[in-house]
């Protein structure tokens, strides 16, 4: 019989999956969508950049609104909300038949996304201990999704179009969706126990105004490189590896290995923070990103996939330490706001990155200014780790 502890805890994660998953799906569908839309192959992805723009918006805008409904309804409610409504609305953009259509649909995955992180890391949270391997594998499902995005994308646009790419992982959310609900229904959806540490933490930790500070500035830098990077990379290889193939499904695959690899970083990460004090840690991930971010920008074909690996190792690794920073000084009471205020930033400045990236290569600057001022916006994540205040995870 499978430990129910070990059942929620894959719900969790198979969230994190789903979320990533989803939200970026049309990442790799816009051009073809741009293309069946009327647009022309020189603009059609750079036009169709703009309806997903409030996706993100609302994917970190509407997180405050999902942490209050948690703390005052539950969070396995929530949870279940998450997974039936991202299903429906991925499904309802599949059957879009104007752009309008279509950005609706969007923004509505937006909103039903926008659940997830709030609730579910806080779920993950939930209990204390040892909870760098526990984000670390977390993060790991959540990069798989992203990896997953443009693979599973990309199959289906080769052998059908864009609107089975939303219709098919729709349906699998609703399904785990209705798993999760009999399974809360079940009785087995409880949090373990809690350790003892974490029942005496119910005060904010001292330094928490000083780390907070550290930790707003990572997410917001952060949030800048990340939402760019996990959007713009299976375009920037289609456009960048011709050298090695023209076919949307294999540069799709490529994009799909770069984010699935990269993703185990944090793994190791999480591991680390576990066993050692945070901050050395976090000015290591720092000041690996801006470094081959800017050596993206000179890179084709082979060394560019090589460089692009680094790179996103890199930018996930940084995900588990700015959750187990959080929860090292934030009580149990507070973190799904405080989680909510941080993704609020992160997708707000993960916004403003694709409107620049849109920007940059509208105007014909190509993918090689994007990534020089993704390099520059890095540079921000090293000074706000070196602010972050020492202290080991306990």
């Amino acid at each position: 019989m499978i430990n129910p502890i070990s059942l929620r805890l894959f719900y969790l994660n198979f969230g994190h999956f789903t979320d990533h998953m989803l939200i970026l799906i049309f990442a790799k569908a816009a051009f073809s969508a741009g293309i069946d839309f009327g647009f022309g192959k020189d603009g059609a992805y750079a036009e169709m950049l703009f309806y997903g723009i409030p996706s993100l918006v609302l994917f970190g805008a509407c997180a405050p609104i999902a942490a209050h409904m948690a703390d005052h309804w539950n969070r396995n409610g929530m949870l279940t909300v998450f997974f039936i409504g991202i299903g429906l609305a991925s499904i309802l953009t599949g059957f879009a038949q104007s752009l309008l259509q279509i950005g609706f649909g969007l923004a509505l995955i937006g909103v039903f996304a926008s659940i997830y992180h709030p609730v579910g890391i806080a779920m993950v949270i939930e209990g204390g201990g040892k909870i760098g391997w526990r984000l670390g594998m977390n993060g790991l499902w959540g990069n798989m999704g992203v990896a997953a995005a443009p693979l599973v994308t990309g199959l289906i646009l080769a052998q059908f179009d864009w609107r089975l790419a939303f219709i098919i992982p729709g349906s699998v959310s609703i399904l785990i969706g209705l798993g999760f609900l009999a399974f809360v229904r079940s009785g087995g959806a409880r949090p373990p126990e809690a350790t003892r540490q974490e029942k005496e933490f119910v005060e904010f930790a001292p330094g928490w105004q000083r780390a907070l500070v550290s930790l707003t500035l990572v997410t917001a830098a952060g949030g800048f490189v990340f939402g760019a990077m996990t959007f713009i990379i299976p375009r920037l290889f289609e456009v960048r590896m011709q050298g090695i193939s023209t076919d949307i499904a294999v540069t799709g695959t490529l994009a799909a290995l770069i984010y699935a690899v990269a993703a185990f970083a944090q793994l190791v990460v999480g591991r680390t923070i576990d066993k050692r004090t945070i901050k050395p840690v976090l000015i290591f991930v720092a000041v690996g990103q801006p470094l081959f971010l800017s050596l993206m920008a000179m890179q084709t074909d082979y060394t560019l996939f090589a460089v692009s690996l680094l790179a996103m190792g890199f930018v996930f690794g940084q995900i588990p330490i700015t959750d187990a920073v959080l929860a090292q000084y934030v009580p149990d009471q507070w973190r799904a706001k405080v989680l909510s205020i941080k993704f609020l930033i992160n997708l707000m400045i993960g916004s403003a990155a694709l409107m620049t990236a849109r920007y940059l290569l509208s105007t014909g600057a190509g993918f090689e200014a994007v990534m020089r001022v993704l390099a520059i916006a890095a540079c921000f994540i090293v000074g706000a780790a070196f602010l972050l205040p020492k202290r080991h995870l306990t």
